[in-house]
């Protein structure tokens, strides 16, 4: 997948680096929503997700620089084995359905619950209802995903992968949630499966990614 390149120099400058991940029914506009995000970019027909797919960039908060590490996962039954692997290191997690599909809002709690089963218990979750410009074609009503969110306790957006909407909010809005808890309580570096990273001197992170993104879809 094209994205902002995560081994610029530029890039590679953070404060405090944030793992995603996106889940939801294949379709629902995942890898759009990390190419937007990424690279301010809409690819209309973009070809399903075989494994994972990854992508970065590094936003300011707070005068901190958060670099967001995205992977993007196919929402397809067949790979979710494989996907499932990259729940662990997550501090956020995109649960993505389409307003106008409502088999894919249906099938919400299910991936609520595999995130839950499979993540972090600290983990920031957002509930995304994506393709608002289809708003002609739209089946499940705003306050339909608001209510979900609210009975689950995460926050909810919709969002659209084609105009933007809402796109680089639902990462910032996130990213502020995880940073005033790690302003508030406190993180430890050196802990073991530590989720989220701080500065990146003598990281190798680089090599990490190369050997996720080379044995994520075999």
């Amino acid at each position: 997948m094209s994205s902002s390149n995560p081994f610029d120099e530029d890039q590679n400058k953070y404060d405090y680096m944030f793992r995603y991940i996106i889940v939801g029914d294949s379709n629902v506009g995942k890898s759009c929503l990390l190419l937007q995000f990424t690279d301010n970019k809409f690819r209309q027909n973009h070809e399903a997700t075989i494994g994972v797919e990854f992508g970065g960039k590094t936003i300011e908060i707070n005068n901190k620089k958060i670099k967001i590490q995205i992977w993007d996962t196919a929402g397809q039954e067949i790979y979710q084995a494989i996907t499932r692997g990259y729940y662990k290191g997550a501090t956020g997690a995109f649960v993505v359905y389409d307003i106008t599909r409502k088999e894919t809002f249906e099938h919400v709690e299910k991936w609520l619950e595999d995130v839950r089963t499979n993540a972090s218990k600290d983990i920031q979750v957002i509930l995304i209802g994506n393709k608002k410009d289809l708003e002609s074609e739209r089946i499940i009503s705003f306050d339909e995903g608001n209510a979900l969110a609210e009975k689950h306790n995460i926050l909810f957006l919709e969002t659209s992968a084609k105009t933007s909407f809402n796109v680089k909010e639902a990462f910032v809005k996130s990213a502020e949630k995880i940073l005033e808890s790690i302003l508030k309580t406190g993180i430890d570096p050196n802990k073991i499966n530590q989720n989220v990273k701080i500065s990146n001197k003598d990281d190798d992170e680089e090599d990490e990614i190369r050997e996720k993104k080379k044995l994520c879809c075999l």
